[in-house]
């Protein structure tokens, strides 16, 4: 294979996998400020949108360019069309990341129960973010075994989102028929919880599409 094409797919590889570790740090970040109880730390919670999709729009530039030069066929061509879809779901998840730790930060207000919040929202952002850090690991990945555990570590992740986004959002609704005058703060903060579950997703179609590349398959289902 030529080197400049072996050279533009390890840059593509690590542009995007940069994208996915700031989103995963901003994530963090949301985390520590629910662990430690304290809402203003969100603040600290800086995804640029704008730099991000410039960022990404770089990455599919590299990506068009690679295909026009190169001609790249079989495995390599599924690869170079996932790493185009994986940009998109990179920016709608960090997205939901920023939406997340800004509407909860507005919602959290101190007449709501929050230890009963908390006790299933921090396990929610959690494995949330490890679904999406675990995705953004398979992306240097060429292992195929290893590709394959990485893989069901994220459906396992997401899997557990689900969960955890159904008990806390059955907590709530109990919260609110003892407290209807905090019912819109309690429906901002569901609403905002919904947000990781949503990260969650992305990575999996993020997973899906990185086992499109190494092993094929129907890309609509990915």
């Amino acid at each position: 294979m030529l080197k400049p094409y072996i050279e533009n797919i390890n840059k593509i590889k690590e542009e995007i996998t940069n994208i996915g570790e700031e989103i995963s740090h901003a994530n963090k970040i949301s985390l520590s400020a629910l662990k430690e109880n304290d809402s203003s730390m969100l603040k600290d919670v800086n995804l640029s949108m704008k730099k991000l999709s410039s960022k990404s729009t770089e990455i599919d530039n590299l990506i068009v360019k690679t295909l026009a030069l190169y001609s790249p066929e079989a495995k390599d061509l599924r690869e170079m069309v996932s790493f185009l879809k994986i940009t998109n779901e990179l920016m709608r998840a960090a997205a939901y990341s920023k939406a997340f730790a800004k509407s909860f930060r507005k919602a959290f207000s101190p007449e709501l129960d929050a230890e009963a919040i908390l006790e299933y929202a921090i396990p929610l952002l959690k494995s949330s973010n490890l679904a999406l850090y675990t995705a953004i690991e398979m992306v240097k990945e060429d292992d195929e075994k290893l590709i394959e555990e990485k893989f069901n570590r994220v459906l396992v992740e997401d899997s557990k989102t689900d969960d955890l986004y159904a008990m806390i959002e059955k907590n709530i609704l109990k919260l609110i028929t003892k407290n209807i005058e905090l019912s819109k703060d309690y429906f901002e903060v569901l609403s905002s919880l919904r947000k990781l579950e949503k990260v969650s997703g992305r990575a999996s179609s993020i997973a899906n599409l990185l086992v499109f590349a190494e092993v094929g398959g129907d890309l609509e289902n990915t």
